[in-house]
């Protein structure tokens, strides 16, 4: 994905996650994006640092496995939704499905590079999308996928 988005304007936060936490439904340690690095109506390109933090709550027996990288993808596409829809939060949502999850990493931790996490809708109504992502770092694909949300009545 990288390199193939037109990026708009960009939304640059020199203050770590300060910038994030409005946008996602995620709190504590759980909130893993450090900023949005750019973004579009259709895309967003954030980054973050979180995965090599020892006290990251995704970490089981000592590491963080690739596959953790989906909520990384996950969290992107809930801070472009408050981005694309007002600035609020975006509502808490189901995944209802990933299709055509490629790894190409086994861990997430050992990555020394910020993650670059890049997300572009294929499809938005007002009650689910679906996304492709991708996650990066140094400019290598860890990690990619299509993912589709759903968010409950009444949320």
């Amino acid at each position: 994905m990288a390199g193939r988005w037109s990026w708009g304007w960009s939304l640059a936060d020199g203050e770590g996650k300060r910038g994030v936490t409005p946008l996602v439904p995620h709190a504590g340690k759980m909130r893993l994006l450090d900023r949005v690095v750019a973004h579009d109506a259709d895309s967003i390109a954030c980054a973050a640092v979180s995965h090599r933090d020892a006290d990251n709550p995704l970490r089981r027996d000592g590491m963080l496995p690739a596959v953790c990288g989906v909520e990384y993808a996950l969290q992107a596409v809930a801070a472009h939704g408050a981005l694309t829809g007002g600035g609020e939060a975006q509502k808490p949502g189901y995944l209802a499905s990933l299709r055509g999850v490629a790894m190409h990493a086994s861990r997430l931790d050992d990555i020394m590079d910020e993650l670059r996490v890049e997300a572009r809708a294929l499809s938005r109504a007002a009650r689910g999308f679906v996304y492709v992502f991708e996650v990066s770092a140094g400019g290598v694909v860890l990690l990619s996928g299509q993912a589709a949300i759903i968010i409950p009545e009444g949320a």
